[in-house]
C-alpha cells in the first residue's frame, strides 16, 4: 500500500485548511482581525509550501536522471548498429522487447539497474535492447520470437538466458558468463560491502584456492545460473558472511534472506552434490509465485510441488505454521503460494480441477514425474495441509480427476457419462458402446454430435449397444486418454481396455457400416443400412 510522504502530507492539510478558510462565514470572517502580521503568516506558509514542492520536484528530477543514466547505459539496437554491436563485442546480452509487453515494461528498469551494476563491476559485457515490434527483421535474425526475449551473444552466437530476473540476478548471471564465477573475499570490509549488496549466496571455506574440493566448488559455481559464489580463506571472515558457521578447514554453506537464512552443507564436495544442495535449498520454504519466477519454480528439480492458492492476507495469518509444515518436507517437497486474484497465475491451475469460480482457499498439487494432480478436499488447514503431504509421500492420497455433478440419464437415448461415473457406464458396462469425446470450443465437434443423434436413433432399441458422449474439458479418467476432438471410440463388450477409434470425418451411414462390422459376432439381427 502506498504511504504518502511526511511533505505530501504537510501540502494536502495546507491545502484543506486554505479551503476551508475561504469557506468561512462572512460573519466570521468580518471579526478577524486582518493586520500585517497575519500576512506574514500567509507568506510564510505558502514559503513552506513552494519549499516542499521544491524538494518533491528535485527529489523526483534525482530519480528520473537516475533512471535516464541507467538507461543510457543500455544500447538501443536498430537496423544499423545491431550487426556492428554483436560481432564487435565479445559478449552481448541482449533484451528483445515489445512497448505493449507488460513483463517487457516491468524488466527494462531492473535490466538497465544491472547495466550500472556491471558497468561499475568493470564488466566487459555489453548490454543491448531491440524494440521487435519496430525492428521485427533484425529481431527476426537474433531468434526473438516472443516478449521479453534474453539472449547472450558470446563471439557472435547466441545461447538463451536462464538466470533470475532481479536486478541482482541478472548481474550474477551475467558476471558467470563473463568469467567470474566466484568472487573472492580477504577483508571484513570486503565482506560488509558484498554482504550490502547481496541477498543469497554461496560461501566457501578453502585454505587454498587449489585442490579437488576447491576445483569442484569452482565448477559448480560455472554451472549453476542464479546464485552468487564467495570464497574465502580466512575463518573469521567465513563467520562474518555464516554467522553460524563452526570452526572447520573446509566448509560450504548457503545464506539466503529468508527464513531458512543460514543452510550448512554436510556432503561430499562434489560437483553434482553442491548442485543438488541448492536445489533443495535456494527456495523459501514458501515461494512466492510470480510471473517472473514462474520459469524457475517450473524447472525446479523438485518435482512435487504443493500449491496453496488464497487471498494473501488469509495466508499471513497461516504464514508460520505453514512455514513450520514445509520445513518438514523440505527437499521432498516444493512449497509455492499463489494469489487468487491473480488470474494470469491462479486460473490455470483452478481450472485444471474445475475450480474457476473458487473464493475460497485451494490446495492442489502436482507430480510433474508422474503427471498426476491432487486436491485437499477438506478444508485448508496447517494441518490438514501437513496430513495431505504425508498422504503424497506414502502414496495414500487418489490422484484427482475432474467431474461434472452425476447426471439423470433416465430415458435418453445417449448417456451423459462424467469422470465419476466413467468406470461404471463405461470400462465395467457389459454392453459395447460408441463414446463421443468432444470439447464445447471444438469447431467440428457440432457436426459429429447430429451424426451421433441419427446413429442413436437408427439403432434404438439394440439391446447390447450404447451411445454416449462425454465433455473432455469438464471431466477427466485415467482411462480416458485424448488429444483431439471430437473423438469417436467404440468399446468393444469383449474388451474395455482396447478401443476402437472411428474416424470423425465419415457420413452417418459409413459410421453405421463400422458398427455393424464390430457388432456382427454378437448380434446376428443388426440392419445393415441406414
Amino acid at each position: 500500500m502506498y504511504n504518502p510522504k511526511p511533505t505530501s502530507r504537510f501540502i494536502l492539510f495546507s491545502l484543506v485548511l486554505l479551503l476551508l478558510l475561504s469557506f468561512l462565514s462572512p460573519s466570521i470572517s468580518s471579526e478577524l482581525d486582518l493586520s500585517d502580521e497575519d500576512g506574514d503568516d500567509v507568506e510564510a506558509l505558502e514559503e513552506l509550501i513552494a519549499l516542499d514542492e521544491q524538494e518533491d520536484s528535485q527529489q523526483q528530477n534525482a530519480e528520473s536522471e537516475f533512471v535516464s543514466k541507467a538507461q543510457r547505459i543500455v544500447l538501443e539496437l536498430n537496423n544499423d548498429n545491431t550487426k556492428r554491436a554483436i560481432d564487435g563485442n565479445e559478449y552481448v546480452l541482449v533484451l528483445g522487447y515489445a512497448p505493449w509487453c507488460v513483463r517487457s515494461a516491468e524488466l527494462m528498469p531492473k535490466f538497465a539497474e544491472a547495466a550500472t551494476a556491471l558497468k561499475e563491476l568493470g564488466s566487459p559485457l555489453l548490454m543491448a535492447k531491440i524494440d521487435a515490434e519496430r525492428y521485427p527483421k533484425i529481431a527476426s535474425t537474433l531468434d526473438i520470437k516472443g516478449f521479453p526475449t534474453l539472449l547472450l551473444f558470446v563471439n557472435g552466437t547466441s545461447q538463451p538466458y536462464t538466470g533470475g530476473f532481479s536486478a541482482e540476478e541478472l548481474v550474477i548471471w551475467a558476471r558467470k558468463k563473463t568469467g567470474v564465477p566466484v568472487i573472492r573475499i580477504s577483508s571484513d570490509a570486503e565482506a560488509s560491502q558484498f554482504l550490502n549488496k547481496y541477498s543469497m549466496f554461496v560461501v566457501g571455506l578453502f585454505d587454498k584456492s587449489e585442490g579437488p574440493d576447491y576445483n569442484e566448488f569452482t565448477k559448480a559455481a560455472k554451472m549453476d545460473n542464479e546464485i552468487q559464489f564467495v570464497e574465502t580463506s580466512n575463518a573469521e571472515i567465513a563467520k562474518h558472511l555464516f554467522p553460524n558457521f563452526k570452526p572447520t578447514n573446509l566448509f560450504l554453506g548457503l545464506v539466503k534472506s529468508e527464513p531458512e537464512k543460514y543452510s550448512e552443507y554436510e556432503g561430499t564436495f562434489s560437483t553434482e552434490g553442491i548442485l543438488q544442495f541448492l536445489d533443495d535449498n535456494k527456495f523459501p520454504l514458501i515461494t512466492v509465485l510470480t510471473e517472473l519466477n514462474a520459469a524457475r519454480v517450473y524447472s525446479s528439480s523438485n518435482k512435487l510441488q504443493v500449491l496453496i492458492i488464497a487471498e494473501p492476507d488469509d495466508f499471513k495469518k497461516n504464514v508460520e505454521p505453514l512455514q513450520d509444515v514445509a520445513r518438514k518436507f523440505k527437499s521432498q517437497i516444493m512449497f509455492i503460494f499463489v494469489d487468487i486474484r491473480e488470474d494470469n497465475l491462479a486460473k490455470p491451475f483452478l481450472t485444471m480441477f474445475g475450480l474457476e469460480e473458487s473464493k475460497d482457499s485451494v490446495v492442489i498439487s502436482f507430480n510433474y514425474r508422474s503427471n498426476l494432480k491432487y486436491l485437499l478436499e477438506s478444508d485448508a488447514t496447517p494441518t490438514s495441509i501437513e496430513d495431505f503431504c504425508s498422504g503424497l509421500l506414502s502414496g495414500s492420497v487418489s490422484p484427482y480427476y475432474k467431474s461434472q455433478p452425476i447426471p439423470d440419464n433416465k430415458n435418453m437415448s445417449i448417456l451423459t457419462v462424467v469422470g465419476k461415473t466413467f468406470d461404471e457406464l463405461i470400462m465395467n458396462s457389459p454392453e459395447n458402446i460408441l463414446l463421443e469425446i468432444y470439447t464445447p470450443w471444438c469447431i467440428t465437434c457440432e457436426t459429429t454430435s447430429k451424426q451421433m443423434e441419427k446413429l442413436a436413433k437408427h439403432f434404438k432399441g439394440l439391446a447390447n449397444l450404447i451411445f454416449a458422449r462425454i465433455d473432455a474439458s469438464l471431466n477427466e479418467h485415467p482411462n480416458l486418454q485424448v488429444d483431439d476432438y471430437p473423438t469417436l471410440l467404440f468399446y468393444s463388450a469383449d474388451d474395455k481396455t482396447k478401443p476402437i477409434q472411428f474416424p470423425t470425418k465419415s457420413s452417418a451411414k459409413d459410421l453405421a457400416a463400422l458398427i455393424n462390422k464390430n457388432l456382427k459376432a454378437h448380434d446376428p439381427e443388426i440392419r445393415d443400412e441406414l
